[in-house]
């Protein structure tokens, strides 16, 4: 388990939390990372509000939590495990390994929670926040990890219900030359859906993209 340490940065004082945090319920043991997982659910919710809250001081609620949704998923826990090769150290039990169990999404995102409460029980909140800021608030680098493309799955959304390509407008730019900010509108047959902010304009039209993903599907 050293070099799953040296990945997360974090070196446990008390190890065998991180040992229960890789023990599946089908390993049968005394005790199982489900406790864990939901502990460390919690953390992570708590913690990425709190960092989205602070780095993006003008955005609004609908923003955040659409940003805050991005990056606490599934899909997205999952690939960080991956990342990381959660699925190596992983505790469990024969059936559950003979259907590929080590690489379910559910089973390593849930692995991750419980790696977040681990280190929240063993360092604290400020280690566990430092985790959470050092795998989660890189949006960019999350989103190609994840091999998504909000752009592309909004289009084929409106493609989908023939209401055209989506349209990207730069409605503001801001910043000094190494700092810039990029506030984009999205535009669906006309009509203004959403505005995402990024420092890049290919962040900003991403951000832009799955909020309006997010209005458009609650509206169906």
């Amino acid at each position: 388990m050293r070099s799953l340490q040296t990945a997360l940065q974090y070196r446990f004082q008390n190890e065998s939390l991180l040992r229960l945090a890789l023990t599946h319920p089908s390993a049968k043991e005394e005790a199982d990372n489900q406790r864990l997982e939901f502990l460390g659910d919690a953390v992570l919710e708590f913690a990425i509000s709190d960092i989205l809250f602070r780095k993006y001081p003008e955005q609004q609620e609908g923003d955040l939590t659409a940003r805050r949704a991005a990056l606490v998923c599934e899909e997205t826990l999952c690939h960080l495990a991956r990342s990381l090769n959660v699925g190596v150290f992983l505790r469990m039990g024969h059936g559950e390994e003979s259907t590929a169990g080590r690489d379910k999404p559910s089973i390593l995102a849930d692995a991750m929670e419980a790696i977040i409460a681990a280190v929240y029980l063993d360092g604290g909140w400020q280690a566990a926040c430092a985790l959470i800021d050092r795998l989660f608030t890189d949006e960019e680098t999350l989103s190609t990890l994840r091999g998504q493309d909000d752009k592309g799955l909004l289009q084929t959304f409106t493609q989908a219900r023939e209401l055209g390509l989506p349209e990207y407008v730069v409605v503001e730019e801001s910043g000094p030359a190494h700092d810039r900010r990029f506030i984009i509108e999205v535009r669906v047959a006309g009509e203004a859906i959403a505005q995402g902010e990024g420092g890049s304009k290919k962040s900003a039209e991403q951000s832009a993209a799955r909020r309006a993903l997010t209005i458009l599907k609650s509206g169906e």
